[in-house]
């Protein structure tokens, strides 16, 4: 592809998302040139983090969790101040409310979920069971177990219909944004995993400094923001401008569309939609940090941001996050059912709606938990639809993609062949 825009000795990247800011950090860590072209105002691509008012808002209800063992391996955790939730939830009826808590962190709420009449006895045990078998189990083993539909996954462990309806169903709504249990086993196998093993919170000022950390780690220029990319090949890439930049290898890490557009014949999946709403009220209804998920299904689910996080907000005002699968932004039926959920909610000011129309991929089985990442020389791909669509996916799949770039371009004597395919999870 003629010109070159400066590009000619490096690695271009498409999209500055976190797959593409993860493949990036690897590849000038191992001594390469790289040159990252994002057509957004801003890094991150699907974490991002706005300020509205005092208040950081991220785009869509998003959460960090501690056990993502990529995370752990590329991120500075420390840094991020990561303020946790409580280790469990409450579950909102139509009426009633009950609360689940890890009970190796909450012992004295062990049975609180039995008692509120969630489950059976053998409910419980069947969740002991199940996250008991994916704590000790090893990632590869879960990634290689038999593959059917979560819902069909869960009644084969014997959980009862109602301990399903009321609990797991909501929960994992909120997780892959599906009530159907559609989703593969083995991904709810990984998720269920990691929830277990780590803690859940956000940044103390927002998730956009997960993807702000990795772009700092990057020399200055490194990044071009507004650069929309048009036409891809393995030589380079052409601007929506007009503009030619010849490159060593091209990796695409746009969204799972913009990069079935570029490159077509890759299996764009189908993707789930969420919307988050979010609210200021004078003073915090709830008092602690955990999360309501909605058996009735009304909202997805419901935090005091600010319980965890104060520094989400400027004003001492709390913040609150609600979210709805699909598209719906009419606020007038989530506020009603806020009210019910939290009391009166007249006080309240409506801060912003965010309609995240491509926030997750469809994992239904089957699900290949690693897709190819090369796919030809000099033309690479990566992002969450290449492993699992996760905050880890994403970093697991720019991890490879810039394993598989540096297996092709640095000369087998400056190492061992990197591992392009490898997962780590």
């Amino acid at each position: 592809m003629g010109g070159n825009g400066g590009t000619r000795d490096a690695v271009i990247v498409v999209g500055a998302g976190m797959a593409g800011l993860a493949c990036a950090v690897r590849l000038y860590g191992a001594g390469m040139a790289v040159r990252v072209l994002e057509a957004a105002d801003g890094v991150g691509g699907r974490v991002r983090t706005d300020v509205v008012d005092g208040f950081r808002l991220d785009r869509g209800y998003q959460v960090f969790n501690t056990g993502y063992p990529e995370a752990r391996r590329v991120l500075d955790i420390g840094a991020l101040d990561v303020r946790p939730f409580a280790s469990g939830l409450i579950v909102q009826g139509s009426t009633a409310r009950a609360r689940v808590m890890l009970p190796w962190r909450h012992p004295r709420h062990a049975l609180s979920g039995l008692l509120a009449g969630l489950g059976t006895l053998r409910d419980n045990a069947v969740l002991a069971a199940i996250t008991a078998r994916d704590l000790v189990w090893p990632g590869s083993r879960l990634r290689g177990g038999r593959e059917r539909r979560t819902g069909e996954e869960l009644r084969a462990w014997g959980m009862s219909p109602k301990m399903i309806d009321c609990l797991m169903r909501p929960f994992l709504a909120g997780v892959v944004l599906e009530r159907d249990l559609e989703t593969s086993s083995r991904v709810f196998h990984l998720l269920w995993r990691s929830f277990a093993r780590g803690t859940i919170g956000v940044p103390a000022l927002g998730m956009g400094q997960i993807p702000r950390q990795l772009a700092d780690r990057l020399p200055p220029g490194t990044v071009t923001l507004g650069a929309r990319v048009s036409e891809v090949a393995a030589d380079g890439v052409r601007l929506t401008d007009g503009t030619a930049m010849e490159g060593r290898a091209v990796v695409v890490a746009a969204d799972p569309v913009s990069a079935g557009g570029l490159l077509g014949g890759i299996g764009v999946p189908v993707m789930r939609a969420v919307t988050t709403f979010y609210h200021a009220a004078p003073r915090s209804p709830l008092g602690e940090p955990i999360q309501i998920i909605d058996a009735t299904g009304a909202i997805t689910d419901t935090l005091v941001l600010t319980e965890a996080a104060p520094g989400y907000s400027a004003d001492g005002r709390a913040l609150v996050s609600t979210s709805v699968l699909g598209l719906d932004t009419d606020e007038r039926p989530v506020r009603r059912r806020l009210g019910e959920i939290y009391g009166s909610t007249s006080g309240w000011e409506h801060l912003a709606t965010y309609p995240v129309p491509a926030a997750l991929p469809a994992m239904p089985p089957p699900c290949p938990l690693r897709r190819p990442v090369r796919l030809g020389a000099g033309l690479y791909v990566c992002g969450d639809h290449r492993d699992t669509g996760s905050l880890q996916g994403a970093l697991v799949s720019g991890r490879r993609a810039a394993e598989a770039v540096l297996a092709d371009l640095l000369p087998r004597s400056a190492g061992r062949r990197p591992a392009a395919d490898r997962v780590t999870r």
